[in-house]
């Protein structure tokens, strides 16, 4: 396996394991090391896409789209790109919400519920996707592995708000 390659798959597996840890630290409030470990994730993610760019694609949109459209038809049956174009808005989303949560925590941590469940189910829906739809051996189980543990972190955190004496204040 060539440089190229190493990094991108690594850099790509650490992205997604940084964000599943960062979410159940979220979920057992721990914000702190959460933020950070967020923003690493990010930052692998970005590195990740730039490896990819760079290795894969030769910095062409058009490769990369033609690349997407491929791999998409392998697996679903369906000739088409467009995938490319979430995971342009993956990164933008997880990037926003990493620079919302260092720049104003308070703000951040008080934001919408509505707000706060279409990014987290987007970025899960896309994690998702990458690893059990589209990855293949240890990567699609360490993708399943990954979702029933945020699943479980999440069922936990709502069974604990709501049997918490405050959660009617809770919203």
């Amino acid at each position: 396996m060539e440089i190229g390659e190493l990094a991108t798959r690594w850099t790509v597996r650490i992205a997604l394991a940084l964000y599943a840890i960062a979410l159940i630290m979220r979920l057992n409030a721990r914000p702190r090391p959460a933020r950070l470990l967020w923003t690493l994730g990010f930052t692998a993610f970005a590195i990740h896409a730039a490896c990819a760019f760079n290795f894969y694609h030769h910095w062409s949109h058009a490769a990369a789209f033609a690349d997407t459209a491929r791999k998409t038809a392998a697996v679903t049956g369906l000739d088409w790109g467009g995938g490319l174009y979430l995971n342009y808005l993956f990164a933008l989303v997880w990037g926003v919400d990493a620079c919302w949560w260092w720049r104003n925590a308070a703000g951040y941590a008080a934001r919408s519920h509505v707000i706060e469940w279409i990014v987290q189910v987007f970025l899960a829906f896309m994690a998702f996707n990458a690893t059990v739809v589209f990855g293949h051996g240890p990567i699609r189980w360490a993708g399943a592995i990954a979702t029933i543990a945020l699943l479980a972190a999440l069922a936990d955190a709502a069974r604990r708000h709501y049997r918490s004496p405050n959660s009617e204040s809770k919203s």
